[in-house]
């Protein structure tokens, strides 16, 4: 049996998904030196309660910096979370999105066949690269499926996507995740439930008129809780070793839940009575009516399967964004 990763380089890991994923690689690799990244590299950007055993600044717009990263880390495996993630921004400022995503992967992982060979590279990508491919769909979609991004946020990613793919036919041991959407604790207001619970939170604690703006309803989407994908990570970092350098993994429920009736659980758990109303502004420009993808392969090849209830999803997020307004800080 392979031996466990003893240094583990977390880009992004002051990030939502990171916050999430850094206690999860904590009890998956007890022994492991876990080496975080953040944009500011100090302490505080972590929050009480997360522990990595150092942080590292990393800015994803100076790839030359990288090398430097890589070789003074020096990692026996990499999680690649770092990205300019929200769709949103991607179409406000489309080349910082691909400077970011694009040329701050490739860097990083360049470096990390210069100065960690033999680390498995764990990129994570999105679903959203499937884009167009998700018209039209009839069961969900596997790893087969073509890539048609529909916006610029998942074309940078499919970018990655195949660049890495070709990097792995060169040595780079990397292993490509695709997640659909996730929502959770600590999730910023640029996603969709995030975005819904905030506003809700801030109407109860009368920070707000009683009206929600909100986009489109009638849209169906792939949604987990970000534990499960974390839980989706782990297990593939730790079987690494095994798996064929380039290998590509959906994440995902296999159902679509149309936001609407998302938007109305959130309501009915809401302590007063909220009006919604389409804002023009939160519709996106290039869009598709529903989502799902197909963890078949990940399933099989690694038992993983999504373990929170849908419920515990929503009123989690909810509690968070609880708790973030009565403290202020939203």
């Amino acid at each position: 049996m392979a031996l466990a990763p003893q240094r583990i380089l977390v880009t992004g890991a002051t990030g939502f998904v990171g916050r999430h994923l850094l206690p999860r690689l904590r009890q998956e690799f007890p022994g492991a030196a876990l080496l975080a990244t953040g944009r500011t590299g100090v302490p505080e950007a972590l929050p009480e309660g997360l522990r990595a055993d150092a942080l590292l600044p990393l800015d994803l717009e100076r790839p030359e910096d990288m090398d430097a990263l890589v070789r003074d880390a020096a990692p026996d495996a990499v999680v690649h979370l770092a990205a300019q993630a929200a769709v949103g921004e991607s179409f406000a400022h489309p080349g910082r999105t691909w400077r970011m995503n694009l040329l701050g992967t490739i860097g990083l992982a360049e470096a990390a066949m210069r100065h960690a060979p033999q680390a498995p590279f764990l990129f994570i990508s999105s679903a959203e690269v499937y884009g167009l491919s998700f018209r039209d769909i009839e069961t969900p979609l596997t790893e087969l499926a073509p890539m048609q991004p529909a916006n610029p946020y998942a074309a940078s990613k499919a970018a990655c996507d195949i660049a890495l793919g070709e990097m792995a036919l060169r040595g780079l041991r990397c292993l490509r995740m695709r997640p659909s959407n996730h929502a959770g604790a600590g999730q910023s207001e640029n996603f969709v439930i995030s975005a819904f619970a905030r506003q809700i939170a801030r109407i109860e604690a009368g920070l707000q008129e009683p009206v929600m703006r909100v986009g489109a309803l009638d849209r169906w989407r792939d949604f987990l809780d970000v534990r499960d994908v974390c839980a989706a990570y782990a297990l593939v970092l730790r079987a690494a070793p095994e798996l064929p350098a380039g290998s590509v993994f959906n994440v995902a429920s296999g159902t679509s839940r149309r936001i609407g009736d998302i938007l109305a659980a959130l309501l009915r758990r809401s302590r007063v009575a909220v009006r919604v109303e389409e804002d023009a502004a939160r519709l996106r420009p290039t869009d598709v009516l529903r989502t799902a993808g197909d963890a078949t392969r990940l399933r099989e090849a690694l038992g993983w399967r999504p373990g929170t209830s849908w419920d515990e999803t929503l009123d989690t997020v909810l509690a968070d964004w609880r708790a973030r307004v009565a403290a202020g800080a939203a």
